[in-house]
Order: structure tokens, then C-alpha cells, then sequence
């Protein structure tokens, strides 16, 4: 496919060479009958072409698409990525058909005329009104959604973990019986409390530091981000949630899981990106298969080891959840 790529480009580029070298050679009868007769025949060609890439990205390479949504307020994401994709893509299959169609159709002959038209002010009423119609609907929904994982109510009783960013790793801490987490500020870095908590707030002493992330699959669980140093982004990709990790302040957002990673695993649409993922391994001897899980990445450049920022996560059954959080230790039993 990237090869088809480059012959395109390649093409395309030749192509345009060849046509300014032409103009370039100023001749008095720039383009004949049987030029635009050739180009207009050419548009058509293209528009073929065109359409035939278009299925075929559609089709054949949708299993370079993220699967379904795995959290319940992602299935709001991506049914406004549907919504939007839909709308452009029927308003660009029409308007480039009428492009390459009309070019063809209205290709100089001679003895042709072009038919002078000033305006309309209904069409220009119609086509001004109904994308600002369209627009505001999407922006309405798409704010409806921000609110939603923006905010949480007080009788949800969300679980919360505090998303710790600095060049180049994650590092998470979840709120303990209190459900609430101590406070935490960079000039508290020291030695082994590597997020800066305040260890003098006594709500910070239940809290607990984790290497990977573990969430209950059905209950809402809310993130706060800090960032050390730079400028971070945490992207999940697979629950349609990310934001922006700022040195100096808390953001938040939050999600509620509806997959756990083994039900995930049993996508067919996961399966079928395991499998081509895994053929391209063999290919290159690689000895370590590939098997999926949920993972939290950095989407911002924040230096030379950027791709490194990747903390594991994992969603299982509630049971599950509470059994590791209960093994895993206080700050106030690690940090003396």
C-alpha cells in the first residue's frame, strides 16, 4: 500500500511538471478541442480512481481503526466520530462527483458559451444556514459529552487515582478508605516519595503508589493529573479519553470501564490486530508474540524518550480489583 502511495505521488508530480512545461511554452492556442477533450476524459479517469482509494480505505483498511469503545461514556465519542465521518463523507462523495463530473461535462468545445449567473440568495440562504444548523448541533453534543467526563456527581462515588506525569514515565496513586487524595506539590520530592506527597495531610497516608493501573469493570473511576516537568497528555486510547497533564494545576477527567481486558482480548476486531501484528513479528524473527492490553500513553512530544511514557492498565471483575488494591501498601508504610 505505501508503495502505491509513492508511484501516486510520483505520478502526480510528473504529471504536473509536464502540464507547467506546456504552459511554460507559450504557445497562442494554449489548449485545443482535442486537449480538453483528453483532460475532461482524464477527470473522469481520476474520479474512478479516486472513489476505488476511497472504498478501499473504508473496507479493506478499517482494522487499522480502533475497536468499539471500552468505556460507557466513550460510546458517546464515537458516535459523534460516526455522525461527523458520515456527514463529510456523503457532502465530499457528492461535491467531488459534481467537481470531476461538470469538468467533463462543460469542457471547452468550440462555438461554447459560458452561461452568466450572477447569484441566489436562496441557495447562498441554503448552504450558509444548514452547515451552522449541522455545526451547532455537533458542538452542542460534543459539549454535552466534555461535561460528562468533566464532571462527576457526589453520588456516584467515583474511585479516585491521581496520574502522576515527568519526563519519561507514568507513576498512579489511588485514594484510600477516605477516598480522597493527600495533597501533593514537586517541592515534596524526595527520595522514595517520588510524586511529591505531602506525607504531613492525613489524607495522603492511605493513599497508594502503583506501577500499573488496575481498574473495576462498572464503576465510574475518576483521574486528576499532575505533571513534574512539561508539558504531558494522557491518552487512553481504547475508553476515548485524554487530557492534558499541566505543571502547576490538576486536570480531570473520568470513565466508566465496561470491558475487562479478557473480554476485551475476544473482540474480533482486537483479535484481528493481534493477528496482523503478530504475522509482521514472525516476519521479522521476532521471538516475543504480541498480546493486547490497555495502555496509557503520553500524546504530547515531550522529549527524546517520549514513546517511553506507557503504564499498563488493567480492567477486571470488582472482586478482582479490591483483592489487588487491598495487597498493594500505604504511602504512610513505604514512606517513614
Amino acid at each position: 500500500m505505501l508503495a502505491l502511495f509513492y508511484i501516486f505521488i510520483g505520478v502526480a508530480i510528473g504529471v504536473s511538471f509536464w502540464q507547467i512545461t506546456r504552459i511554460m511554452n507559450f504557445r497562442s492556442v494554449i489548449a485545443t478541442d482535442k486537449d480538453n477533450n483528453f483532460q475532461g476524459k482524464m477527470f473522469i479517469g481520476f474520479a474512478v480512481f479516486l472513489y476505488a482509494m476511497m472504498i478501499y480505505c473504508l473496507i479493506w483498511m478499517n482494522v487499522l481503526m480502533l475497536p468499539e469503545s471500552a468505556s460507557i461514556e466513550g460510546e458517546n465519542d464515537d458516535l459523534l466520530f460516526n455522525i461527523s465521518f458520515w456527514l463529510i463523507g456523503i457532502a465530499q462523495f457528492i461535491v467531488q462527483f459534481l467537481i470531476f463530473y461538470f469538468s467533463y461535462k462543460y469542457r471547452g468545445k468550440e462555438g461554447n458559451k459560458a452561461k452568466f449567473f450572477a447569484d441566489s440568495h436562496k441557495l447562498e440562504l441554503i448552504w450558509t444556514v444548514a452547515p451552522a444548523v449541522v455545526l451547532v448541533v455537533l458542538i452542542g453534543y460534543g459539549l454535552w459529552q466534555w461535561n460528562n467526563v468533566m464532571y462527576v456527581a457526589e453520588d456516584e462515588d467515583p474511585i479516585v487515582i491521581e496520574v502522576y506525569a515527568k519526563q519519561f514515565q507514568w507513576e498512579a496513586r489511588y485514594a484510600g478508605q477516605d477516598n480522597t487524595l493527600g495533597l501533593g506539590n514537586v517541592n515534596f520530592i524526595k527520595g522514595i516519595n517520588t510524586m511529591g506527597v505531602d506525607m504531613s495531610d492525613e489524607a495522603s497516608k492511605d493513599d497508594k503508589q502503583v506501577t500499573e493501573i488496575h481498574l473495576p469493570k462498572g464503576r465510574k473511576v475518576l483521574f486528576k493529573f499532575r505533571s513534574q516537568d512539561v508539558l504531558h497528555s494522557a491518552y487512553m486510547p481504547h475508553f476515548r479519553a485524554q487530557m492534558n497533564c499541566v505543571p502547576g494545576m490538576v486536570t480531570q477527567f473520568a470513565f466508566t470501564p465496561k470491558y475487562t481486558t479478557a473480554e476485551m482480548r475476544q473482540n474480533s476486531e482486537v483479535i484481528a490486530k493481534v493477528d496482523g501484528i503478530n504475522k509482521v513479528r514472525k516476519r521479522n524473527n521476532e521471538e516475543e508474540m504480541y498480546e493486547f492490553d490497555y495502555i496509557l500513553l503520553c500524546n504530547k512530544i515531550c522529549g527524546a524518550s517520549h514513546y517511553n511514557m506507557q503504564m499498563k492498565i488493567v480492567v477486571e471483575e470488582e472482586e478482582a480489583f479490591n483483592d489487588w488494591l487491598a495487597q498493594q501498601p500505604t504511602l504512610a508504610e513505604t514512606i517513614k
